[in-house]
Order: structure tokens, then C-alpha cells, then sequence
């Protein structure tokens, strides 16, 4: 392992060749540049928090007042990385923004403006923080690596509308921290008691992403993520009797209205990965408006259920709920053939034949 000292040199090594000199711009606003020098760190208020926000925020108060961001490209992306002598891991999918524009897109997608408040997912260098809180926006950004939270929580020492969670998305109780924050928050608005969620996610999570936020329509009004482009296609665009139509097509269509925004090309990313990428944008629905099943938990038992023998025939794989008779039954009562086989039925279809083969 090379000493300390070297990371350095070798990450400049390792980093794209930078065409031109970095120019040095003077702060304008209060939104800091990154900065070569690791300053005092700020104590958090709770074991958990790398900054946290003092006081109350009043949505869309003077004090957190819209201001021009600087830009944050590629050259401020390797800037920031440099710096720390920190490398891209691997293991951590970290694949960084290098395109403000991206950013610009993502943030756009939720219309995110004064007073919302975000949920970021790997805020890495902050480059995509820095686009939210010129925005308007309150974020709570959730950051595995406490390198990069820290990174980040020193760049934005100066407002006190980031909050810097470091910790394991996946693991975390997100449900219960942002209801926190939007407790603490005046609201200014019928709808400003639900929050919104932007963020570039490492490619490796994006279905355990999925799964932990699409349900949660009671604290967010809608999800936009970057990520890869197969995936996305499969989540939002999935095609009946194909091999790309999973379990996974039939959460999505029960808690959401997915909708594909644009493609993202690799090269937008250091490292560049092996794929392309995509930004799909999830509009929650609210707990009333889900499909009408007497039970969620039950509902996905039968659609796992039936995927499990995904090329056997319903009447087969669903045989321990009810006898192949009844489901035969049920399956003329949807619409369907006997000899139907799970992707061939809607995430409706799925509906009506769990609400008449389930024993109340």
C-alpha cells in the first residue's frame, strides 16, 4: 500500500488530463467553492450528523434567498478530489459527476425550488448539493463514504441548509429522519409537508433504492434518480411477456408513475463506467391511491410467488394459495387464460386475481 503522502500524486495520475489552468474565482455568494485546505471541523450536534442545520427554517425566509452558484464541472470535481487525495472505491459504486448541466437536468425534473426539502443519496464532492441549495432547497444528504461527508460538510460550512447524514443509505431509518426534518421546518405551503428526493445513486443499490423509497409516498411527493440506463429502461418501460418484465415492474407500477427523462452518456462521469446512464423520475402516489389490495404484504407474496416459476403457468407456482381450479377461475374472471403464465398479466391483472384467490 503506498504511504499517505503519495495519494496525491497518484490520484493526479490516474485523474483525465486538464486541458486548461483552473481559474480561481471569488466567492460571490455564500454557497463556498471547494477548498484545498481542511479547515477546523464543525462539531455535530448527534453522533450521526456531520453538520446539522441550527435553529428553525422558515420555508422560503430572506435568509436562505436563492443565490448564483458557482459553476461546478469537471474541472471543480477533480479539483475537490485532488485535493483530499481521495480515490474513486470501487466497492462504494462512486462514479462522480463531472456535467453541472446533469445536475441542472436532475433538479429540474423535480422542480426544485425555494423552500423544498431534498433528499440526496451520495453526495460525493457536492456538486449536485450545490444545485440544490441554489435552488432554494433544504437537503439532507446521506453519505456512506465519512470521507466524502465530510468533504462535503466543510464545503457548505457556511449555510445552514445542508444537513450531512453519515451513513449507510440502505440501513439507515430515513422514514424517521425525514420526518425529523420536515417537523422542524415551518411550513409554506398545502403541499410543503412532503419532501422530494434528487440524487446520482451508486449504480450497485439503485433496486434497494428503489424498493426502501417508492413506498414511502407519504413523505416524498416524487423520486429523481440517476441511473443506469438498463435498469431504467426496465423499471419504467418493462414490456409484457419479455424477459425484462420482473417483480420488480409490478412495485414500481403499484407505488409510482415512472416517467424516463433524458440519457445521460458515460463520459459525463469520473470513472467512466461501463454503461450509460439515464434519469427516470418516480411520481409517488399517496397510500389511498394504491391499487385495492387487502394487503400490500400479501399482494407481493403472490406476485414473487408467481415469478419464482416464472416460465410455469399461474394455476402451478400459485398452487399453495389456492387449488388449481380456483385459479383457473379467477384467471377467466380477470380476463385471462387458464394456461396464463405471470408475465403475461398486468400489474391490474395482478390485482384482481390476489383480491379473488386470497383467503380473507
Amino acid at each position: 500500500m503506498a504511504p499517505m503522502n503519495s495519494a496525491p500524486l497518484l490520484l493526479r495520475q490516474s485523474l483525465p488530463p486538464i486541458s486548461s489552468p483552473i481559474e480561481t474565482l471569488k466567492p460571490k455568494t455564500p454557497l463556498p467553492v471547494h477548498n484545498s485546505t481542511l479547515g477546523a471541523r464543525t462539531p455535530a450536534y448527534s453522533p450521526c450528523y456531520i453538520r446539522v442545520c441550527t435553529g428553525k427554517t422558515t420555508r422560503g425566509s430572506g435568509s436562505g434567498r436563492r443565490s448564483r452558484r458557482n459553476p461546478d464541472d469537471y474541472h471543480a470535481t477533480l479539483t475537490a478530489l485532488n485535493s483530499k487525495g481521495r480515490f474513486p472505491r470501487k466497492s462504494l459504486g462512486q462514479h462522480y459527476m463531472l456535467d453541472s448541466e446533469i445536475n441542472d437536468e436532475l433538479t429540474a425534473a423535480a422542480d426544485v425550488g425555494e423552500g423544498d426539502v431534498v433528499l440526496e443519496i451520495g453526495p460525493g464532492t457536492g456538486s449536485l448539493t450545490n444545485t440544490l441549495i441554489s435552488a432554494g432547497a433544504v437537503v439532507l444528504a446521506i453519505e456512506k463514504d465519512s470521507h466524502m461527508a465530510t468533504l462535503v460538510s466543510e464545503r457548505f460550512a457556511q449555510t445552514d441548509r445542508l444537513k450531512v447524514l453519515n451513513e449507510d443509505f440502505v440501513k439507515c431509518h430515513i422514514h424517521s429522519h425525514m420526518s425529523s426534518l420536515l417537523g422542524s421546518i415551518e411550513p409554506s405551503g398545502p403541499n410543503s409537508r412532503l419532501a422530494k428526493v434528487v440524487a446520482n445513486i451508486p449504480f450497485n443499490i439503485s433496486t434497494d433504492v428503489v424498493k426502501q423509497l417508492l413506498p414511502m409516498g407519504d413523505i416524498f411527493s416524487e423520486v429523481v434518480l440517476l441511473l443506469q440506463e438498463e435498469a431504467a429502461l426496465r423499471l419504467v418501460e418493462p414490456s409484457l411477456r419479455t424477459s425484462e418484465y420482473r417483480p420488480i415492474s409490478i412495485f414500481v407500477n403499484f407505488f409510482s408513475d415512472p416517467e424516463f427523462i433524458m440519457k445521460v452518456p458515460r463520459t459525463k462521469f469520473f470513472p467512466q463506467p461501463n454503461v450509460d446512464a439515464a434519469v427516470v423520475k418516480f411520481k409517488l402516489k399517496q397510500p389511498v391511491d394504491y391499487p385495492p389490495v387487502s394487503s400490500t404484504k400479501s399482494f407481493f407474496s403472490m406476485v414473487n410467488s408467481a415469478f419464482n416459476g416464472k416460465r410455469k403457468m399461474l394455476r402451478r407456482s400459485l398452487q399453495h394459495i389456492c387449488t388449481p381450479m380456483e385459479i383457473e377461475n379467477a384467471l377467466g374472471t380477470v380476463g385471462r387464460p387458464a394456461t396464463s403464465r405471470p408475465e403475461e398479466l398486468s400489474t391490474d391483472d395482478f390485482v384482481k386475481l390476489h383480491n379473488l384467490i386470497t383467503k380473507q
